[in-house]
């Protein structure tokens, strides 16, 4: 587009398209960090419950007196792991959700745009871009 002036603007597809790019370009990687949450998750998921298991047998092994008292040591160290699995797979649950909010809020965002480059209203504003 030319003016009257000597400027020229870009087409508001031409604009539009870029924006779509980008949107997608950071899309992706919201998807990609929300998959890489959820294998870490999941990871930690596992060993949390094996180590839950391993430490419940220990402690009914040492109940029993099939395995020496000494083993609390070895109680209190797969406690402690126990522990660090839940706060860690806590901690990634908050990051998972926080990566659906800002995908939704990007999948809003474009689904704003759209709308408002389709409205009279919307090829005005786009037009007006430079």
């Amino acid at each position: 587009m030319a003016s009257i002036f000597g400027f020229r603007s870009r087409d508001p597809a031409r604009d539009r398209q870029t924006d779509l790019q980008r949107f997608d370009r950071l899309a992706k990687l919201f998807d990609q960090i929300s998959a890489e949450i959820e294998a870490e998750k999941t990871g930690l998921e596992n060993r949390y419950q094996s180590t839950a298991a391993n430490a419940a047998f220990l402690v009914e092994a040492m109940e029993n007196g099939s395995a020496s008292t000494s083993k609390s040591s070895d109680v209190s160290a797969m406690t402690g792991a126990i522990l660090n699995y839940e706060r860690r797979i806590a901690e990634l649950a908050r990051q998972k959700t926080m990566m659906k909010e800002l995908r939704h809020s990007l999948d809003a965002i474009v689904d704003d745009d759209a709308q408002q480059a389709g409205s009279p209203a919307g090829l005005a504003r786009s037009a007006g871009r430079g």
